[in-house]
């Protein structure tokens, strides 16, 4: 398949030089976070970091053929990371810690916004302008929540939010260079 300027051009964002820096940078937050936050905080970093790489892998073997063992294999790591998601974020709850509570249901809905899109894309296309809507509130949402930790003083929770919200801006680009190839239609050299 000879790739489009457009899948080339968002690949290439996500994955040459910007990707590994990204999860460099992610890794050093879970690192932070084991060390210096606390129980809740550790699971938390560390369980979304998994997820995102999870997530990646599992969006990689859609293009590449694997087995089912092994597709079911990433889907179980991923119900486990999600698990520690949700564990997380009860934490901050009996923390009464809100700010982290919010962010992390807030995700959560990401994260299930992106389960819909990826998964039943005809369901999407029907309501693009309300998925659409959805999607803005709840990244914009996420913004403001970098805002409020800024305006705490809390600039490492700001640092993380933000490096966040690129991670998964970078997810956003993946899906629709995925799409884009997918629906352009197909060389062969």
């Amino acid at each position: 398949m000879v790739r489009t300027p457009a899948t080339r051009g968002a690949s290439g964002l996500t994955s040459s030089f910007f990707k590994p820096v990204l999860y460099a940078l992610l890794a050093g937050n879970a690192v932070y976070f084991s060390v210096a936050g606390t129980l809740s905080k550790a699971i938390d970093a560390c369980a979304w970091l998994a997820l995102l790489a999870l997530y990646e892998a599992e969006l990689r073997s859609w293009t590449t053929w694997i087995s089912a063992r092994r597709r079911n294999a990433l889907r179980a790591a991923r119900l486990a990371a999600g698990a520690g998601v949700i564990a997380a974020t009860v934490g901050y709850v009996f923390e009464n810690n809100a700010l982290d509570a919010l962010n992390s249901a807030l995700w959560i809905a990401v994260v299930i916004l992106l389960e819909i899109e990826v998964r039943w894309p005809r369901v999407v296309e029907r309501s693009r302008v309300a998925f659409s809507a959805i999607a803005v509130t709840l990244y914009g949402s996420l913004a403001a929540l970098v805002l409020a930790w800024a305006f705490r003083n809390a600039w490492m929770d700001a640092y993380d939010a933000l490096l966040w919200l690129v991670a998964f801006a970078t997810i956003e680009l993946n899906v629709l260079a995925n799409k884009t190839a997918a629906a352009a239609p197909t060389m062969e050299r």
